[in-house]
């Protein structure tokens, strides 16, 4: 039934096996092994293999594979037009949850195994780039406040690169998540030229209040412009078309988007926040401010003080 190679035989110089098997429609369905003959034995007569052995069927698979040491099943299936890779991710958890047992155990490799890798990679790199980043202000400002109010406009630029998302039907994917890192310096900027303009005009004597209003006013034409050269240089990645279009499109959506609307939402929300986490605050030139009035204070004998 199954074929069997008995011998092998050799014409014109080319060795060829011999196969034995039932023909073809003597072993088309299992009730075909009833109709063998077998001979006894003992008596050399064909008996019915029917009388001898019972036959039944049983479904199983024709090997155990395994993944990571354990017995596993592989489902392997394609995108319906329509939905992106972590909805059907979601979807199969969903569904797993919900019909397999607790004590079974879900794994990925393929395509889904590096989408699940490139999305924990890309949350990993966007905490390091805010961490870097309020770092490396902290030492320029001298300061835990001032970067925590720079750091407000990097929650507006991801909304806006969601909002983004959204409208134009796009998906959070790995092109994406490179961009919203990305916004993590360019939403920055508009806070830094607002709060360090603020720290001067404290330095020269200004209340906080009239600081921030004055730094925002003034600021506020270099944002516009610093900003709609960014928004500008990433329409090309849009409108462009070609081979890997669909992977820049998602980059140039999220960095207009967020851009945009960081800047129109931060002239709003870092002076507001400034104006709330100042007081507690000192002036960046204030030590060499008091200094400057200890040292004109101090009086002179004989030239030296």
């Amino acid at each position: 039934m199954g074929s069997r190679r008995v011998t092998t035989y050799v014409e014109d110089g080319e060795e060829y096996d011999v196969i034995l098997q039932a023909q073809r429609e003597n072993r088309a369905s299992p009730s075909d092994l009833n109709n063998l003959y077998v001979r006894s034995a003992t008596t050399g007569e064909l008996v019915p293999l029917s009388s001898l052995v019972t036959l039944s069927e049983l479904a199983e698979p024709g090997q155990y594979n395994r993944f990571n040491r354990l017995r596993a099943i592989t489902i392997s299936a394609g995108l319906a037009p329509g939905y992106t890779l972590g909805e059907a991710l979601d979807w199969f958890r969903q569904v797993a949850a919900e019909e397999l047992p607790e004590r079974a155990q879900i794994d990925y490799k393929g395509e889904s195994r590096e989408y699940q890798r490139a999305g924990g990679a890309a949350l990993f790199t966007f905490a390091m780039a805010l961490l870097i980043v309020y770092l490396v202000l902290a030492a320029q400002f001298e300061s835990f406040l001032h970067p925590l109010v720079i750091m407000l406009t990097v929650p507006l630029a991801v909304l806006g690169a969601l909002l983004g998302l959204w409208l134009f039907g796009s998906s959070l994917n790995l092109f994406s998540q490179i961009g919203i890192v990305m916004l993590v310096g360019l939403a920055a900027k508009n806070g830094i030229l607002i709060v360090e303009f603020a720290n001067q005009l404290r330095d020269e004597g200004l209340a906080i209040g009239e600081a921030i209003v004055e730094s925002a006013a003034v600021r506020m034409r270099p944002i516009l412009m610093t900003s709609i050269a960014t928004i500008m240089g990433a329409v090309p990645l849009v409108v462009a078309g070609g081979p890997g279009s669909a992977s820049r499109a998602t980059i140039g959506i999220v960095v207009i988007s967020g851009v945009a609307f960081s800047t129109v939402l931060s002239l709003f929300v870092v002076p507001a926040f400034y104006t709330l986490l100042a007081p507690y605050t000192r002036s960046p030139e204030a030590v060499a401010r008091k200094l400057e009035k200890l040292e004109s204070e101090t009086p002179v004998v004989g030239g030296h003080a």
